[in-house]
This record gives C-alpha cells, sequence and structure tokens, in this order.
C-alpha cells in the first residue's frame, strides 16, 4: 500500500466522519427538540421504552447520545431509572440503521437502474449536490436543516466509497492478514474494538469502517465477533464520562448501559465460541461483507434485548447496589450540560430555572414585607440563603445560556435565549431590591424606630400592591399567558401613583416636622425600592406581551409606544384594570389621614 493510498483512505475516514456529524447535527436541529420530548414523555413501560429508543437511536444515528440524554433526564428529575431500561435497550437496536444502509454498497447494480442508483458512488454525489442547493438556495422554512441532512449523507455515501476503494489494495498486505488473525483472539479482539469506538465515541462509525474492511476479504466472523462485542463496550464511555459529577440515579443510568452491553457481549461471546468448540459452526472461519456485518450487528443487539427484557428490574436492582443511598432534591440539577446538544431541551430547562429564580425572588420579597411588619432573626437568614441561591441560580444561568449561543441556533431560538437572559436578570433585580427592603427593616430594628400605625397601613397597601404586580409577572412568564401579561402595567402604574402621593405626604411632614428624619430616610428607600421592584415585573410582562400579541400589534412593533399609548388614555381595557386596580390599593390609601410620626 504506497503512501497516495493511506492518504486517500484516511481523507475518506475523515470524511466519513464528518458525514455522519452533519447528517446528525441536521437532524437535531430539524427535530428542534420533538425528538428529547418523546423520550421524555412516551417511556411509560418498558416495551414503548424499546421503541422509543430505537426510533430515536435510528435517526440521530448515536446510541451514545441518546444515553447521555437519558443521562440529562434523569439528572436533572424529569425521568425515573426504570423508564431508561427499555430506552437503552431499543438505542442499541437504532444504532444498527446506520450498518443496514451502508450495506447497500455491497449491491450489485446489474444494469437494474434503481439498484444503481442506490449505489454510494451515485447517490453520495447526488444527495450532496441536492443538500448544497437546499442548503445555499432554499433558505425558507426548514430546508437549510434538510440540506445539511442531505449534505450529511452525500459525505457520508463518498466517504465510505472512497474508503472502500482505498482499502482495496491491502487485501494483499500479510501485515494486515497477520493483524486480522491476531483479531481472532477475543480478550484482544474486544480490547480493540472497545478502545477505537471509546476514541471515536461512535459505535456506528466504527460498524462502518469494519464493513469497508470487510471488502478486502480480510474480515472473517471469528475476527469480527470479538471487535463488534468490543465495540458495544466502547459506547457506554461516553454516558460514563457524562455521568462525572452528576446524581446518584444518573450514575445509575450510565452503569445499566454499561451492564447492558458488557454482560451481553460476554454472554454472547462466551455461547459463540463454546458452541463453536462443541460443534464446530461452518460460517465461523468465512468471509464477511458489508451485509453480513450490518446483519450479525443487528442480531447480536436484537438477541441482548430479547434475553434482557425479562430482567430489566434486575439490571435496575444491580446499580442501585453498586451506587447505594438515597437520591435528593439537592442531587437534582434544572441545568444539565447534557441538554446543550439539543438546543429546544436546553432552553425548556433554562426557562425553567428563570421560573424558579422568580419564584425565590417572590418569596424573599414577601419576607422582606414580614420582616417590616415583625422583625424576625430566622427569616433574615432564610431570605439571606435564598439570596445566595438566587445570585448562584443567576450565573448558572448565564453561563449556561452563554454556552448555548456556541450551538447551531434557529432564530427562534435565538430570540428565546435573548428573552430569559432579560427575564433572569429582572428576577435577580428584583430579588436585589427585596433584600434592600429587608436591609430597611434591619435598620429600623437596629435603631429601635418603629413606624405609626397610619404609616404602616400606607406600606401595607403599597406592599400588596406590588406582591400582586410580581405574583401576576410570574405567572404570566410560567403560563406564557397575553391575558396576565396584560394586567402587570395597569398595577405598576398604581404603583407609581402610590409611590409619588406617598411622597408628597413625607415632603409635607418633614416641613411641619411630624416625621424624624431617620424614620422619613428608611420610609423613601422603601418607596424607592417597591417602586423599582414593579418596574422589573412590567419588563417580565412586557417581554410574554411581545411574543403572544396578535401580529400586526403595537406591542410587536414599538414596545415604548405601546406603553407610551397605554399611559396616556388610548386603550380602554387598560383604562378598565387600570381603575380596577386603583379603587383596590389607591383608593383606600386616600381615606388614611396623612399624618406621620413616631409612637
Amino acid at each position: 500500500m504506497d503512501a497516495s493510498n493511506l492518504i486517500s483512505m484516511l481523507g475518506a475516514i475523515a470524511l466519513f466522519l464528518f458525514g455522519m456529524s452533519t447528517m446528525t447535527d441536521g437532524l437535531a436541529q430539524l427535530s428542534s427538540g420533538r425528538l428529547e420530548h418523546i423520550l421524555e414523555k412516551l417511556t411509560d413501560n418498558v416495551f414503548k421504552g424499546i421503541l422509543v429508543g430505537a426510533l430515536v437511536t435510528a435517526i440521530i444515528h448515536s446510541s451514545a447520545t441518546t444515553t447521555v440524554m437519558c443521562v440529562g433526564f434523569v439528572n436533572a428529575g424529569i425521568m425515573k431509572l426504570e423508564q431508561t431500561v427499555g430506552i437503552i435497550m431499543g438505542a442499541n437496536i437504532g444504532t444498527t440503521v446506520t450498518a443496514q444502509i451502508l450495506r447497500l454498497s455491497s449491491i450489485s447494480g446489474d444494469g437494474n437502474p434503481i439498484l444503481t442508483l442506490l449505489q454510494p458512488s451515485v447517490l453520495g454525489p447526488l444527495m450532496a449536490v441536492a443538500g448544497i442547493i437546499f442548503y445555499m438556495f432554499i433558505r425558507s422554512g426548514n430546508k437549510k436543516n434538510i440540506g445539511q441532512i442531505l449534505i450529511g449523507m452525500g459525505m457520508l455515501f463518498i466517504g465510505m466509497d472512497t474508503m472502500t476503494k482505498a482499502v482495496a489494495p491491502l487485501q494483499n498486505e500479510p501485515w494486515l492478514q497477520d493483524l486480522f488473525t491476531a483479531f481472532s483472539n477475543p480478550l484482544l479482539g474486544m480490547a480493540v474494538g472497545a478502545a477505537i469506538t471509546a476514541l471515536l465515541q461512535s459505535s456506528t462509525a466504527f460498524t462502518g469502517i469494519l464493513q469497508a474492511l470487510s471488502t478486502t476479504g480480510l474480515i472473517r466472523f471469528n475476527t469480527a465477533i470479538p471487535l463488534i462485542m468490543g465495540q458495544n463496550i466502547g459506547t457506554t464511555l461516553t454516558a460514563l464520562l457524562s455521568s462525572a459529577g452528576a446524581s446518584k440515579n444518573a450514575k445509575r443510568t450510565a452503569l445499566i448501559h454499561f451492564f447492558f452491553n458488557v454482560i451481553g457481549s460476554l454472554f454472547f461471546l462466551i455461547v459463540l465460541y463454546a458452541g463453536n468448540a462443541i460443534v464446530g459452526f461452518p460460517f465461523w472461519e468465512s468471509v464477511m461483507d458489508m451485509g453480513s456485518v450490518a446483519n450479525f450487528h443487528l442480531v447480536f443487539n436484537l438477541t441482548c434485548t430479547a434475553l434482557f427484557l425479562p430482567f430489566h428490574r434486575v439490571l435496575v436492582r444491580l446499580v442501585e447496589r453498586l451506587v447505594p443511598g438515597e437520591t435528593s432534591l439537592q442531587d437534582v440539577s434544572v441545568l444539565d450540560e447534557r441538554f446543550l446538544s439539543s438546543p429546544s431541551l436546553a432552553l425548556d430547562r433554562a426557562h425553567d430555572g428563570v421560573i424558579q429564580m422568580g419564584e425565590y425572588a417572590l418569596s424573599n420579597y414577601r419576607l422582606a414585607v414580614e420582616l417590616l411588619d415583625k422583625y424576625d432573626a430566622k427569616k433574615l437568614e432564610r431570605l439571606s440563603e435564598t439570596e445566595i441561591a438566587l445570585d448562584k441560580m443567576e450565573n448558572a444561568l448565564d453561563d449556561y445560556l452563554m454556552k448555548l449561543t456556541d450551538r447551531a441556533l434557529t432564530p427562534q431560538e435565538s430570540a428565546q435565549i435573548s428573552e430569559l437572559l432579560h427575564t433572569l436578570s429582572d428576577f435577580e433585580r428584583i430579588g436585589d431590591y427585596a433584600v434592600n427592603v429587608s436591609e430597611c427593616a434591619s435598620a429600623l430594628h437596629n435603631k429601635g424606630l418603629i413606624f405609626s400605625p397610619i404609616a404602616k397601613e400606607e406600606l401595607a397597601a403599597l406592599t400588596a400592591a406590588v406582591d400582586e404586580a410580581i405574583e401576576k409577572a410570574l405567572a404570566c412568564y410560567r403560563k406564557r399567558s397575553y391575558t396576565l401579561s396584560l394586567q402587570v402595567e395597569p398595577i405598576e402604574e398604581v404603583v407609581d401613583l402610590m409611590r409619588d402621593d406617598l411622597r408628597a405626604r413625607h415632603v409635607e411632614r418633614l416641613k411641619t416636622g411630624s416625621c424624624t428624619v431617620e424614620l422619613g430616610t428608611q420610609f423613601l428607600e422603601l418607596l424607592i425600592n417597591l417602586e423599582r421592584i414593579s418596574d422589573h415585573c412590567s419588563n417580565v410582562a412586557l417581554v410574554i406581551l411581545r411574543q403572544t400579541a396578535p401580529k400586526g400589534d403595537l406591542v410587536r412593533v414599538d414596545s415604548h409606544a405601546y406603553t407610551h399609548q397605554l399611559h396616556h388614555g388610548h386603550d380602554p381595557e387598560f383604562e378598565q384594570m387600570f381603575a380596577d386596580s386603583k379603587a383596590k390599593y389607591y383608593d383606600p390609601l386616600m381615606s388614611i389621614e396623612p399624618s406621620f410620626g413616631e409612637e
């Protein structure tokens, strides 16, 4: 084999692997997370799990990726450990589909135009050209993703065809014959198969390379069997690595994949070698072609699934013994980096994280208001702990979303990232202002200052209005509700009105000397912080309004013009909701005697 053949073979392998990666990425983009949601929802029994696992893996051409998804789902608390067993079994079956497609290379055209068209030397270039047309010239809808898939499949077939031609001279190389003879040693063959698959991180890729090498006539059943067994073990490494640092159940999921493949491979190997020693299989020394490699791979995985199916609960108990202990809520992480490979799914998890931030902010706001009414050191400590969690969640979400921007995203997904970043910032700021309110409460307590009953009534009315604004902002974001998002701005406008009136009263009290400077300073600080909280609630609601308003609505075109229109009496619906909120919070405030002082 000369240098040109070696370079050609390496280039063909590179093109083959890149084609597979390109095709898989395109399929992931086209699915927009639907495959992952199928995994998440349709796995309530082991038989459904097998079917779903096989379907998803057949589409994305990677059992390792499917298993890593399962590890992520379990780590996030979305899926139970038992649900993953069927998916993992099905994933091993689904990964054989690519080998069955690649065996088209071994079909002879014999003048039949349809069979000739299916030859990789013809089909590959045709698919690549069609893909380029879709990718570069037809960019509407999902056409670009379809183009990427076709380009990937074209490169896959071209790479396989080139690889097959490049390895043809190897059939006369004595060193390669000796190498494959050595692989008939089951332990060496399994080790090499596992190592190459772990390096490629794809059992499908290794099977494709083995199919190309089978065209040399050097691959025999006794040579290929240990290699195929080994690649089934090597493919488990990706999931095992992805479970590092994850929850106990996520580690157990990766171990289920490992034990299923290892036990199945060893069992199959022992039965085959023992059977050959006793009976002497006639095919044992036979040469394998592309079709027989693909078929053996399929039969092996079907047989392992059939053997393990009655014992799937035993696998669960085994890994629970190996990774003992109960899982706790602290083990569950909404933001799992395994989901980054599927942007739509990662965005769903990030959305859940932002909602969690909103819940933390609302909780801290209510604790801060309670501290104003009655100081409690334990509540202040709880508030501080929640604020730390809120800050950590913000940093984690920021990092997570920034990593997500490095992925291939649709315009809608990019817009959603921007929305999430703005909203998490608003919820974090609400949490910060809640801390400021608690600091006012601490200052009053430490200085022995007490607001008068009238001042308490005034603050109670204002804090109740702000509470409703936060609650409705969180609810409209959680439900992505257009109706709820409309209800936030009227409350925010009433809060502004209340702030202005209370500030005016305060100035008058300062002039008359009925208010001390220290109490007045804290009162003004509270007004500022409470009004700013309502501003951020308005921001959250406006994000949802822009996303859910009818097409052509002013809020979609110019949100500033929209809010200006609302505040100048040009929207009857807004005016009615504003009047209702005003009657609920502002009008009772007007009945309070505008006096203020120390008790």
